[in-house]
């Protein structure tokens, strides 16, 4: 490969042949820009810059110069009374570097980039939503809160102004929180439609501040019809393990100690005043000469490697010794962003190479690329990361390092000290989420539980002694764990065949509902699963993102305990992590209603007393046999294998518990990692069942969703009312012993004690389980003609042990 970008050839050829695609604009537009393929549900195509230094590797000063020239242009614009007001906003992780450049040119601003790193102990100053990309959630991180407090105006900087949706989403909430009268948008190119523009116009007078725009280019994309299913194909079809010609494995891997200034911030994550830009420029000589101290003789082709948001250090280094070596250099960044990678001239993005995450990142681990590095004739990389990304993953046989090392005879590695902020003394933050395999059954990246481990605390009760007790007042159900129930060899049997009779239809559901929050939701979303039936649907959902769009969703479970409320700790971890606007929470099936409404009442509470907002209380669930909620993968009551079981199916984890003496106000609600089961376990059996249908199902899945915009999902709470009514009829007067559904059902036959069970006339095989464990434990199963769930199960009430049931006859446990 001789050139990453173009061998004469415009390097969006390769797609606009394929989709039609067609790139109008300013003369000099194809030569800022060319085209490839991402693998992203909502846009196939990506443009992809040539002076960014992010996907090509690019000359240093080129990539800094466009920078600095938009960044002249702002201050001309402004004057320099209003320059020296500004605040410079760069958007994270793309325009992190091209926002320190127009600030660099703005000269009199400090500058904060968004950041995708949370960071324990700050509090976000605000958080907005990238609606097209891979991964969303933008934190605004500043270590002096009072930089975005001003209404001096505010210079927002991306690569590329496409529809302009990040910039309002962006505004919309600064604005809401600290209005101004002047905002200047800034990008390398403004490919807006004339709609998008007037919508911003729009926008702008309805807030009544003025909106400005500043590009190096402009142009618009025209898209035919049915360009993203047919880049989807695409993609699928040329997708393929890395093939770079040229590989020279063993390469060198070395060190150069960088000298960085004590207490310089590494960029704008958490601020970069003009007095920090002083002391860089002061610095970057030095720095620079001991990088070219360190580079092989004879280096003719060097490239500087920078490392996702850490762009601007890596950029004036390299720019700093592009001055000053005879050698080449070159300039790029690792990303996140997952593209398809073609070798050919007309292709932007022409080699991958894939490594696994080294900064220990919050979404969890993922896979990370560089690109158009492999087979482009570098004889040195010089990798730049921060110390939060100098880990042993970086140093791994699948590194990083090891990655280059297998395309360049030498790497050397360059460590930028990550800017720590000053943080007021808080109490001790909440731990990390706990993981498998030293909590559950489950793979790291399946599920991050925001639990406490009671492992080794002794808290089973005889079920009919919790029974007594909770019904008594004397507990809580949350204060104690039922012994584990151990299913017969024929119950087992009716797992199985219950598992591989409906793991289609549990497929279909699974595609449903993910794909219903991929599309309304919007971003990427942070799936919460309510513990424990929740966690293996979430887990599912994860698994369907990840297999049809390579998208890996963080997922977390926690703990809600009905009449207690969600863990709020498990939310404060939330907030302080992600943005509360991208977490989905997620259950297995809904009953009547009572953890939705449970869970609303929380939220509230919750936002109230600790001023976070944003959170949104709708649950998404496979099967909403209730009418409970609006996101579901169907309303069908039918049996879901993970409810035939207890932790067997759902990652060897217990329910959650709730006990003063064991949960302190300060910790995660706590639950039991049974290891000793291990032997039983189905958990992952269960899993991969589902998940191997997906394929199968997906036409199914695309056809159910084209019809949701047309259906009333709106809640109709008829399950509630159902409940209310069998409550009176049988003499029971308390809603909380009646539990209808197959999977509520399930749960009263494994864990309460039961007065008897009442089965929709007619229903089949899905109810083969109840009437087996009902006739284990001596428990009537009654027919009912105009019952709207396939079954409810019937709490005895009043229970204590010898006691008569409302209908005066005893019971049998």
């Amino acid at each position: 490969m001789k050139n990453a970008v173009n061998d004469g050839v415009w390097s969006g050829t390769w797609v606009a042949r394929r989709l039609g695609v067609e790139l109008e604009g300013d003369e000099h537009l194809t030569d800022l820009l060319g085209m490839a393929l991402r693998r992203n549900p909502k846009r196939a195509h990506l443009l992809v810059s040539n002076v960014l230094g992010k996907h090509v590797p690019q000359s240093p000063a080129v990539v800094h110069g466009h920078g600095v020239r938009l960044g002249h242009r702002v201050r001309a614009l402004l004057g320099d009374a209003e320059a020296a007001r500004a605040v410079v906003l760069g958007y994270a992780e793309t325009a992190t570097g091209l926002g320190h450049s127009v600030a660099d040119g703005l000269a009199l601003a400090p500058y904060l980039h968004s950041t995708r790193r949370p960071v324990a102990g700050v509090t976000p100053a605000g958080g907005f939503e990238e609606s097209h990309s891979h991964a969303t959630s933008h934190l605004l991180l500043p270590e002096d809160p009072a930089l975005l407090a001003g209404d001096g105006p505010l210079v927002l900087v991306d690569d590329e102004f496409s529809t302009g949706n990040t910039v309002l989403n962006t505004i919309r909430d600064l604005h809401a929180r600290h209005p101004r009268r002047h905002y200047v948008v800034v990008a390398l190119v403004d490919m807006r439609s004339a709609e998008d523009a007037a919508r911003l116009d729009r926008f702008a007078a309805g807030i009544g501040a003025r909106v400005d725009l500043v590009a190096a280019a402009s142009g618009t994309v025209r898209l035919p019809e049915g360009v993203l299913e047919r880049g989807q194909a695409l993609v699928a079809g040329h997708e393929r393990a890395d093939t770079v010609p040229g590989a020279v494995p063993g390469g060198q891997v070395g060190r150069v100690e960088l000298g960085w200034p004590a207490g310089l911030p590494d960029g704008g994550r958490h601020g970069f005043t003009p007095a920090h830009r002083a002391r860089l420029e002061a610095a970057l000589p030095g720095m620079a000469a001991r990088i070219a101290d360190a580079l092989p003789g004879g280096s003719r082709r060097v490239l500087v490697l920078g490392f996702e948001e850490l762009m601007y250090a890596p950029l004036r280094l390299a720019a700093e010794l592009e001055r000053t070596v005879p050698a080449e250099v070159r300039y790029s960044t690792t990303t996140r962003s997952p593209v398809l990678a073609v070798d050919d001239p007309g292709y932007a993005i022409r080699t991958r190479l894939a490594f696994p995450a080294h900064d220990d990142p919050a979404d969890g681990p993922g896979e990370r690329y560089a690109y158009n590095v492999a087979g482009a004739g570098f004889d040195t990389v010089v990798a730049v990361v921060d110390s939060a990304a100098d880990t042993p993953a970086l140093h791994a046989p699948d590194g990083l390092l090891a990655r280059l090392a297998a395309h360049a005879p030498h790497v050397l590695l360059a460590v930028v000290p990550a800017h720590e902020p000053h943080l007021p003394e808080r109490p001790a933050m909440l731990p990390e989420p706990l993981r498998g395999p030293a909590f559950s059954s489950y793979a790291p990246d399946e599920v991050g539980w925001l639990l406490q481990d009671l492992s080794a605390v002794s808290l089973e009760a005889p079920t009919e002694e919790r029974e007594e007790a909770v019904q008594n007042g004397g507990a809580h159900y949350a204060e104690s764990l039922p012994v584990e129930y151990q299913p017969s060899e024929r119950y087992q049997a009716l797992f199985h065949a219950a598992l591989e009779a409906s793991a289609d239809r549990i497929a279909r559901a699974v595609g449903v509902v993910t794909e219903t929050v991929l599309t309304e939701r919007g971003g990427t979303p942070v799936l919460v699963s309510l513990a424990r039936a929740g966690t293996p649907v979430g887990v599912l959902m994860r698994r369907w993102a990840e297999q049809r769009y390579g998208i890996e969703l963080p997922h977390y479970a926690v703990s809600i305990v009905r009449g207690r409320g969600i863990d709020a700790n498990a939310l404060r971890w939330l907030a302080a992590h992600h943005d509360p606007r991208d977490v989905v929470f997620v259950d297995g099936w809904t009953g009547k209603g009572a953890i939705t409404r449970e869970l609303a009442a929380a939220i509230e509470e919750f936002e109230r007393a600790e001023g976070v907002t944003g959170f949104d209380p709708e649950i998404a669930v496979l099967a909403d046999p209730g009418s409970c909620v609006r996101t579901y993968g169907t309303r069908d009551d039918f049996l879901i294998p993970s409810a035939c079981l207890n932790s067997t199916v759902s990652g060897l984890i217990s329910r959650t518990v709730l006990r003063a003496d064991l949960v302190g106000p300060d910790d995660f609600h706590g639950a039991k990692f049974y290891r000793e089961l291990a032997d039983a376990d189905v958990s992952v059996a269960f899993l991969d069942a589902v998940s191997a249908r997906f394929p199968e199902v997906r036409d199914e899945v695309d056809a159910a969703v084209k019809e949701l915009p047309a259906e009333d999902r709106t809640p109709t709470w008829e399950g509630w009312r159902a409940v209310e009514r069998i409550s009176e009829e049988y003499g029971i007067h308390d809603v909380n012993l009646v539990k209808p559904g197959v999977g509520e059902t399930t749960r009263v036959l494994l864990r309460r004690v039961p007065w008897k069970i009442l089965a929709k006339a007619g229903a089949g095989a899905d109810l083969d389980h109840v009437r087996l464990l009902a006739e284990q434990r001596g428990v009537p199963v009654e027919e009912v003609d105009d019952l709207p769930y396939t079954c409810v199960g019937l709490i005895h009430p009043q229970y204590t042990r010898g006691a008569t049931g409302a209908d005066g006859r005893a019971v049998n446990v």
